[in-house]
């Protein structure tokens, strides 16, 4: 179904309860009317700045996003559709603002949802329209909310849930986003299709087992431009015991891309432990992370991991690598020295995988050529990073960031050191 097709349907039943003389009001109000509306809207300023980016192959970048998103659901018993437009602006992107900056007004989400219980504990949802999906730790599908530009899809959402348990059927096309009005379009775009099931092992311990299809007719990665179908295998362990939290993933991804076979992995991993009775409420916190690179000794196939469609800020607020033929170890530091107050540092260590592939940002764009260099660490990261939320649905963050260069950094290029700041204020009414 599509948006616009979302939006009549939406005034259609809005019009019909009018005509009908069925009674609309905010949620909330009157538990027996038979249609409700209720309203709500997010608008964002960011600013970021980047000194010496790509450790100073790219010129220096300084740039303010806005962005604005109301939001309307209105519901009839067991049917409701949301309409969430979107306008987002970019000023001063060295280059121009590109699809993840800006779009003029358009919709982010339209769609229509049926809910129906089955039983005491079960209920089934369908989803049709255009929608954020986000799976799991959003490490593979996420809503890209980061960026000035969230990624939707085009397609449809089946939902079984009983108990604590979730079985997730996708069939969808991500949205191409345009610069002028109501310009975006799944048309011809890549697509996402999956089972996720996510259930609760024991008390507080948990799993997510699913298979991710992904298909992309144009793709381009390392000199190879073609069709790409690639297959998604995993396995998300994730909970808490006391003091100590994990959230542990493994990805194992097959297909076919440009003639040559895939066959790439990953490992991602989280584990965490809070001090709440201690002096500013500390958490120690550890990540740790390998994804696959191409190897010049397998030739015919293809081994750098993709993470299709991943949250925006993979490894950090401000850090430019993505998760393609990396490892890093990124311990970390959250403090609390106020209720609604976070302060978090993060030091991260980042190298190659092989040797023979190159470094990419989250999007999965090479940011610098694998070159002659045998040399695998790539550089180290520092970050601190500061957030008040404050009861009038305001929030202020600030981060600050630099990535000093590695020997492969120094032996391919430029090795300057990159310095990151952002700042970010964010009203949700």
């Amino acid at each position: 179904m599509t948006p616009r097709r979302c939006l009549m349907r939406a005034a259609a039943i809005l019009l019909a309860a009018l005509l009908a003389g069925a009674p609309v009001c905010a949620a909330g109000q009157d538990a027996g009317s038979a249609v409700s509306a209720s309203f709500g809207a997010e608008a964002r300023l960011r600013y970021e700045g980047y000194d010496e980016p790509a450790w100073g192959d790219a010129t220096d970048d300084a740039y303010l996003w806005l962005r604005l998103i109301p939001r309307v659901q209105i519901e009839a018993g067991p049917a409701a559709v949301v309409i969430q437009p979107i306008i987002a602006h970019a000023i001063g992107v060295t280059g121009g603002p590109g699809p993840t900056d800006r779009t003029s007004m358009d919709l982010l989400q339209a769609y229509a949802e049926l809910r129906q219980p089955l039983g005491e504990d079960t209920k089934v949802s369908l989803r049709a329209g255009r929608m954020l999906i986000a799976l799991g730790s959003q490490r593979l599908v996420g809503t890209r909310y980061g960026p000035n530009v969230p990624q939707p899809f085009d397609g449809v959402q089946a939902s079984l849930t009983r108990g604590s348990a979730r079985l997730d059927l996708i069939d969808a096309r991500a949205v191409t986003i345009g610069p002028d009005a109501f310009d975006d379009s799944s048309s011809g775009g890549r697509r996402l299709r999956s089972a996720y099931l996510t259930a609760e092992a024991v008390d507080d311990v948990h799993f997510d087992l699913y298979w991710i299809g992904y298909y992309n007719p144009a793709a381009r990665m390392a000199g190879l431009i073609g069709a790409e179908a690639r297959d998604t295998f995993g396995l998300r362990l994730f909970g808490a015991r006391g003091r100590v939290s994990w959230n542990w993933e493994t990805m194992v991804q097959r297909g076919a891309f440009a003639g040559h076979r895939i066959r790439a992995w990953s490992q991602a991993t989280e584990t965490a432990i809070t001090f709440p009775g201690a002096p500013l409420a500390p958490q120690l916190r550890l990540r740790a992370n390998i994804a696959s690179g191409d190897r010049a000794a397998t030739a015919g196939s293809v081994e750098s991991f993709n993470a299709m469609f991943p949250k925006g800020r993979y490894f950090g607020e401000l850090t430019p690598i993505g998760p393609r033929n990396i490892v890093n170890v990124n311990p970390g530091l959250v403090l609390s020295p106020a209720e609604r107050l976070r302060v978090e540092l993060n030091f991260a260590a980042f190298w190659r995988a092989s040797r023979t592939d190159s470094i990419y940002d989250v999007a999965g764009r090479e940011i610098r050529a694998a070159g002659t260099s045998q040399a695998r660490h790539i550089g180290n990261l520092a970050e601190a990073s500061l957030a008040v939320d404050l009861d009038n649905g305001l929030s202020l963050s600030v981060s600050l960031g630099a990535f000093t260069a590695g020997p492969y950094i120094r032996q391919t290029g430029l090795g300057e050191t990159i310095l990151m700041v952002g700042t970010e204020a964010n009203i949700r009414f």
